[in-house]
């Protein structure tokens, strides 16, 4: 009993700073969208999230990427070998922050060619191309920033990304009152201060490391990237990258599908999803933390421990994905409206959580079962996992307008949740029997 409550509050202190820091950074892009709803107008609005699967085609690929970084740092942490440290921050700092800066200008002018690819609704293209065309130049900041991230959960720091994120939230407003309500720059200044804003989290988290943990240490030197290292990062990184990177284009492929209901159910759809990535972060996150003390446990060498750690997980997932569902079904309207939605907008919005958020638990089940899975390196079954929910999503999406009409993209999603869940358990016995074999 004393066991499990110890890994109940490792997992709990571990998650609760990503927790805060992930709401911290939806908070400040709500304020852009608040902001620009109440200044600048509810098609504005749309216009900004009109841009949200597309720009999130760029960021899942750093996200997914850097979570194999995260799992190989953190066995490698475990197992005490922290002098190989240092070399993968090093060289995936350079790497992916060269090739986002060059992805960055492609993105800047071709901005406006994808979203009229996407069928942006005509009165919306103009504004999201600005707003668009600005959010690349952040990019390679957030790459970055995502590798030492990654590092620094790893060695057991979750504290520094909520440290980090706080200091870009500071930015983040003050640039967007400045840009946005004061000098009237529209989406523009929205843009500019987001781009702002992430400039100034990278910087920070690369001081913070350098100051607080001296494993992290790096300096440019000759053999700056050592194929064994390099070799092994890509086989960690890659298939979540990739996982991730196809994810996204689908979600692109799903924003084109949803932009065919018109502007105001682009905004409803684009306004919930932004509620609903706040609302789930305490899933991820605790997920994120079940991973990363895994693969501790499995570098290591414990891996009943990190068996104790899923059962664990698996439980105070489910308090937490009840507790959400509980909260956003009578208030995802309301949340809505915050942003400057008007009754309709807002009435939509509510449905979808109605539709979706009873599935929360499932979704939670799976982000736990997914979190064991990965921690012990199994990178290549659990992207497996994700790319085939995502087809199924896809495919019910489209197959399902005539039964749910706009809601079915909650449903789809929703369903492709069940069969994740249902995978990560069949993998999950799998590997139980291979250990007793």
């Amino acid at each position: 009993m004393q066991n499990t409550r110890g890994i109940a509050r490792e997992l709990i202190a571990f998650s609760l700073p990503l927790i805060l820091s992930g709401v911290l950074q939806q908070l400040y892009n709500w304020v852009d969208a608040f902001i620009v709803g109440h200044v600048e107008g509810e098609l504005a609005m749309g216009a900004v999230g009109a841009t949200t699967t597309c720009v999130n085609l760029f960021i899942t690929v750093i996200t997914g990427f850097t979570l194999g970084l995260n799992v190989l740092m953190a066995q490698k942490h475990g197992a005490g070998e922290d002098g190989r440290l240092p070399g993968i921050l090093r060289a995936f700092s350079l790497i992916l922050g060269v090739l986002f800066a060059l992805a960055a200008v492609p993105g800047w002018f071709g901005a406006g060619a994808l979203l009229s690819l996407l069928d942006t609704p005509g009165s919306m293209l103009a504004l999201s191309t600005d707003y668009m065309s600005i959010i690349f130049i952040g990019l390679p900041f957030l790459a970055v920033y995502n590798v030492y991230s990654a590092a620094l959960r790893a060695v057991g720091d979750s504290r520094a990304p909520f440290l980090s994120v706080a200091v870009s939230a500071a930015v983040n407003v003050a640039l967007d009152i400045l840009l946005v309500a004061v000098i009237p720059w529209g989406v523009r200044g929205a843009a500019i201060a987001t781009v702002a804003s992430q400039a100034a989290m990278t910087v920070f988290i690369a001081a913070y490391a350098v100051k607080k943990h001296p494993i992290l240490r790096w300096r440019m030197e000759r053999g700056i990237f050592r194929a064994g290292s390099i070799g092994e990062s890509l086989r960690f990184g890659l298939p979540p990258m990739i996982q991730s990177s196809i994810g996204a284009f689908g979600s692109v492929i799903l924003q084109s599908y949803m932009n065919g209901f018109g502007d105001t159910t682009v905004t409803a759809i684009t306004s919930a999803y932004r509620v609903d990535t706040v609302i789930l972060l305490p899933i991820i996150n605790l997920g994120s933390a079940i991973s990363t003390l895994t693969a501790q446990s499995h570098g290591a060498g414990d891996d009943r421990r990190g068996t104790r750690i899923l059962g664990v997980g698996c439980v105070l997932m489910t308090v937490v994905s009840l507790l959400l569902t509980a909260i956003i079904i009578p208030t995802g309207g309301w949340l809505i409206s915050l942003f400057g939605a008007g009754e309709e907008v807002s009435g939509i919005g509510a449905g979808f959580f109605r539709c979706i958020a009873p599935f929360y638990v499932v979704y939670g089940l799976a982000m736990s079962i997914r979190g064991h899975i990965e921690g012990l390196g199994d990178m290549l079954v659990s992207s497996g996992v994700g790319l085939a929910a995502l087809a199924l999503r896809i495919a019910l999406s489209y197959a399902m307008t005539g039964v749910y009409g706009s809601m079915n993209i909650a449903y789809a999603e929703a369903y492709c949740w069940v069969l994740m869940a249902a995978l990560y358990i069949l993998r999950l016995a799998r590997l139980k029997r291979r250990r007793q074999a």
